[in-house]
């Protein structure tokens, strides 16, 4: 077995993964090594923003997981995709810029992640931001890496979605990261001239070229190496099957998500001791929350037909509208395929208190069902809705030893009684939406749920019935300052000594909105809590 020493090892080269390859490599001082389990991201449906409907099934770049059945929604196992190449997840979702409500930091500060209150994050965010649309101010950022800006040609039916907002006795929103989240309004995205500008294109790419940074992609790390309390390194296997040792002379930082992180953890024998023993695994260090506070956006869509045919839809026009698509792009980065499809969305109260939000909507001028691997034919509009602050939790365990089986993935939706409530009324707020005035030269019929869901009672049994995840789950490698937390607020695991987790697993509660850019400013705070303590 090869050894090869590098002051810090990364595992996992998704969001916070490549912030930290960037900020721990810049200068030269230290080597770093970044190891991601899936390919190179260099394909076009990473990098042609509509390319992300061919990068939703599982395959090379997907981790493509189940969940385990869940008990209120009809025993139905859901499928969760997550980004298994650079860049993670931000090279395969949908671009939208959220940063959360200011309420979402400061509550994390009081539930024990200290210094992480709203305005000790927000000049990361700031920092790492160059957007298009705004000047630098306290709300945003220019000259930064991580581009953000809007897509250029739009569907004709977005602007309909934002006046049937308006129409409804809500304010028209430009910046949902301004100052008010409420309201209808379209979405920024992490594009640059027309492409997707992932975490790998916006911090790694400028890294590449450093002799101390060395990247492996294909490459399975199996377990965190720990001698004496201490981790020293981690064991990889690569595609051929080959297994080495690569040494951390300082640090090893996981960066593998809410469910590789995890995983891995319990599989280096840190992890609830019980658990560890039934899988077969030696335990180093009792941390029974290792998994545990599980949190994802459940998530309904309510679709109708588009009488006025300007959805993007199957049928025998398709063809010749995509062959002019692929003109445009490749002459001029515009056209629907520079499109994330989610162009516009809104934030709304339907139970909670007017000034803060409690769903999401994200509506997109074509079908959608199934996470977009059925194709529908005909034309037709779907609104996603989701609850922002589920109270709902679940878990993730080992279903083996072998680190290349999948974990048991239990998010327990809908145990909390809030949950479904929240999302009934958005569900109500979204068929509002498509019964306006200006959708009414578009609304061809409902498709689901049906015309005959009315009552309470029907639309519940609809959300059990198709109800999946909007791909945001975090929390379970809790961040806090009680014993129990799994990290501390440097983000440093408890009980182990040269041993991080950053990304969306040390939430401790789910932020309102998309978690990209929030793993992002995760990644940066590791960097300057491992460059501080290394001084």
């Amino acid at each position: 077995m090869a050894l090869k020493k590098f002051d810090f090892v990364i595992v996992g080269a998704g969001s916070a993964g490549c912030v930290l390859a960037n900020g721990l490599s810049e200068g030269g001082k230290y080597s770093v090594c970044v190891i991601e389990a899936g390919p190179h991201d260099n394909s076009g449906f990473v990098n042609i923003p509509f390319g992300l409907i061919g990068l939703i099934k599982e395959g090379a770049r997907n981790w493509g997981y189940n969940t385990v059945t869940q008990q209120n929604l009809k025993m139905r196992p859901l499928y969760w995709p997550r980004g298994k190449t650079l860049g993670g997840s931000s090279s395969i979702n949908a671009m939208v810029y959220i940063r959360g409500q200011q309420q979402d930091y400061d509550d994390w500060a009081k539930h024990g992640a200290l210094g992480w209150d709203w305005e000790s994050v927000r000049p990361l965010f700031n920092e790492h931001e160059h957007n298009d649309e705004y000047a630098e101010d306290d709300r945003h950022g220019r000259g930064g890496p991580l581009n953000v800006t809007r897509v250029k040609d739009i569907n004709p039916l977005t602007p309909l979605f934002i006046k049937a907002g308006e129409q409804l006795g809500f304010v028209r929103n430009d910046d949902f990261n301004g100052p008010e989240q409420s309201g209808f309004g379209r979405f920024q995205v992490t594009q640059k001239d027309g492409q997707r500008w992932s975490a790998a294109r916006a911090f790694l790419d400028s890294a590449r070229g450093r002799d101390n940074l060395h990247i492996l992609t294909d490459t399975l790390v199996t377990k965190v190496i720990i001698s004496s309390g201490q981790a020293v390194g981690v064991e990889v296997q690569d595609e051929a099957g080959n297994y080495s040792i690569i040494g951390a002379k300082r640090e090893v930082i996981l960066a593998g998500g809410a469910i590789n992180s995890p995983q891995l953890l319990m599989l280096s024998g840190v992890g609830d001791r019980d658990h560890l023993a039934q899988v077969g695994v030696a335990c180093h260090h009792h941390s029974p929350e290792v998994g545990e506070n599980l949190q994802d956006h459940l998530d309904m869509t309510v679709m109708i037909k588009d009488r006025s045919r300007q959805a993007l839809g199957l049928s025998p026009f398709f063809l010749p509208r995509l062959i002019s698509a692929f003109y445009q792009y490749f002459k001029y980065r515009r056209g629907f395929l520079a499109s994330n499809a989610a162009e516009a969305g809104a934030f709304a109260s339907v139970l909670s208190s007017p000034e803060r939000p409690d769903v999401q909507l994200h509506f997109l001028p074509t079908f959608l069902r199934d996470h977009g691997r059925k194709l529908t034919p005909g034309f037709g509009c779907t609104i996603h809705v989701c609850q922002l602050r589920p109270k709902s939790r679940g878990q993730i365990r080992l279903a083996s030893p072998d680190p290349r089986a999948a974990p048991l993935i239990d998010p327990n939706y809908l145990s909390e009684q809030e949950d479904m409530a929240v999302l009934r009324e958005g569900v109500k707020l979204a068929r509002d939406v498509f019964r306006t005035e200006a959708f009414a030269g578009v609304y061809g019929g409902d498709v689901q749920p049906e015309a005959s869901v009315i009552s309470d009672a029907q639309i519940e049994d609809d959300i059990r019935r198709r109800a999946e995840t909007i791909y945001h789950p975090v929390g379970t490698c809790r961040m806090g300052s009680d014993n129990h937390s799994v990290v501390d607020a440097r983000l440093r695991v408890n009980g182990v000594r040269g041993l991080r987790v950053a990304d969306a697993s040390v939430m401790p509660l789910l932020i309102s909105g998309n978690t990209n850019a929030a793993c992002m400013m995760i990644g940066e705070r590791a960097v300057r809590f491992i460059l501080e303590d290394q001084a």
